[in-house]
């Protein structure tokens, strides 16, 4: 089994010898994320809108100062309403501009629906298939953070289904889809996300792309403090798993304010020879070539950033070893996480 930790970088501007936890934290509810020893993340709760647990997982949704209205699950920050939009437009329109001509789209989890919404962005598409396994989950999102989807359910290219996306794919036909975006929750031990990082699922995700097909999968933590710690997170054994199934990869990252760290992803090509997704020339071309000319975050300049890498995660990269598979499954340990 691997452990990995997520770590988010938190820089506190006061005095240590004049600062009282007992008087930052005295007022109202607080969300405390532990990341490590010695380490947290706390969001001031101005309401707590919503706390509850479905067959899957504990969810909350909370209002705060910062960040607006956010989606808490299992204790673990997923997405805000303040910048959802950054990890949202980075998971889908990188991969979506890596293939010529998407028609057909699978997305494996998804609930809060932004990634649905960002897909149907591309006007060539012709059907969404999101299928994630929490069907509480979905409905509680539409309720209460129906700015996520902007009514992206009631588009008729979509396609909602309530079932374990690696049961859906692996009933699918071969090379039923053009692209497959994998926005999943983080692999924590006992709930069905942790079969979704594996080299078995990968190779079967491969099989139902078509020739020119291509995955993405969002990729944990991958902040320098991320590659140079003595135990290097989910973002190079996701990599090196997927590697050993794809013939051309791209990894990149972006910073999201509300996690407080920066964040990875991988594209993967199901055949070699395919545009290097990492060139940046003309990605504002082919944005507006497809009508997408009022992106909030994701352009030719952030494309750039988010493909520059930094020395050390790049050297995690090239360096890992570890592969991800059913009997070696990875989880991730987060604890003391909630609303006090």
């Amino acid at each position: 089994v691997i452990i990995f930790s997520v770590f988010v970088s938190f820089s506190f501007c006061s005095e240590m010898s004049s600062f009282k936890a007992s008087e930052t934290f005295k007022d109202g509810l607080w969300y405390h994320s532990k990341l490590e020893d010695g380490l947290a993340y706390s969001y001031k709760v101005d309401k707590l809108i919503f706390e509850g647990k479905t067959k899957f997982q504990k969810i909350a949704v909370i209002s705060t100062a910062p960040f607006q209205r956010a989606l808490i699950t299992d204790g673990i920050m997923q997405s805000s309403e303040a910048d959802e939009y950054v990890y949202h437009e980075c998971l889908v329109h990188p991969v979506m501009l890596a293939h010529p001509n998407p028609k057909r789209v699978f997305i494996g989890g998804g609930g809060e629906g932004a990634t649905l919404r960002e897909v149907l962005r591309h006007s060539g598409v012709e059907q969404v298939t999101m299928v994630d396994i929490d069907g509480e989950i979905v409905e509680m999102c539409k309720e209460h953070l129906p700015n996520h989807s902007k009514g992206a359910y009631n588009d008729p290219r979509a396609k909602l289904v309530i079932a374990d996306a690696l049961e859906y794919l692996n009933k699918s036909p071969d090379m039923s889809f053009d692209v497959i975006i994998l926005d999943l929750c983080d692999p924590l031990e006992g709930t069905p996300c942790c079969m979704l990082y594996t080299e078995e699922f990968y190779t079967m995700c491969k099989k139902k792309l078509t020739d020119t097909g291509v995955l993405i999968t969002q990729s944990g933590c991958a902040s320098v403090h991320e590659a140079d710690s003595s135990s290097v997170g989910v973002f190079s054994a996701v990599y090196c798993t997927l590697k050993k199934v794809f013939p051309q990869l791209c990894f990149y990252t972006a910073f999201i304010p509300s996690f407080g760290a920066e964040w990875g992803w991988t594209v993967a090509h199901k055949n070699s020879g395919a545009a290097d997704v990492s060139v940046a020339s003309d990605v504002d071309q082919r944005l507006a070539s497809r009508g997408l000319t009022s992106l909030r975050y994701y352009d030719q300049g952030s494309h750039t950033r988010m493909f520059s890498l930094p020395k050390p995660v790049r050297r995690a990269l090239s360096s890992e070893t570890r592969v991800i598979s059913d009997k070696n499954p990875m989880y991730m340990t987060s604890s003391n996480q909630g609303i006090l």
